[in-house]
């Protein structure tokens, strides 16, 4: 069993920097790929970005391309979203993501644990 916790937010004005982190305890963590989604509030959950178990693959979604950064380090077990350039827009709830399966993914339903969440907000 992996245990995630989220760690890091807070609240930023627009055009700060924020960066969350991801504790794993349990299971293999250096061999899962890793994934970061957020939830606002009314709206569905939606993938953010991902970062392969070395860190050789990473993948954005468009709305955060350019302005987040995911990294990990698996002897710390965890895994981080740096976050620049922040938008009102990004305000929500964010949850890290642990996925087994081989071939790295954006879909929910394919990242088998799940953190908590941490809140981030963005203040106009």
């Amino acid at each position: 069993q992996v245990q995630l916790v989220e760690s890091g937010g807070g609240s930023v004005q627009a055009g700060g920097s924020l960066r969350v982190s991801c504790s794993a305890s349990g299971g293999a963590f250096s061999s899962y790929t890793m994934g970061w989604f957020r939830q606002a509030p009314g709206k569905e959950r939606e993938f953010l970005a991902l970062i392969t178990w070395n860190g050789g693959i990473t993948h954005y979604a468009d709305s955060v391309k350019g302005r987040f950064g995911i990294s990990r380090d698996n002897a710390a077990h965890t895994v981080y979203l740096q976050m620049n350039s922040l938008k009102p827009e990004d305000t929500a709830v964010y949850y890290c993501a642990a996925d087994r399966t081989i071939q790295p993914g954006t879909r929910m339903t394919q990242y088998e644990y799940w953190g908590q969440g941490t809140q981030v907000t963005v203040s106009s």
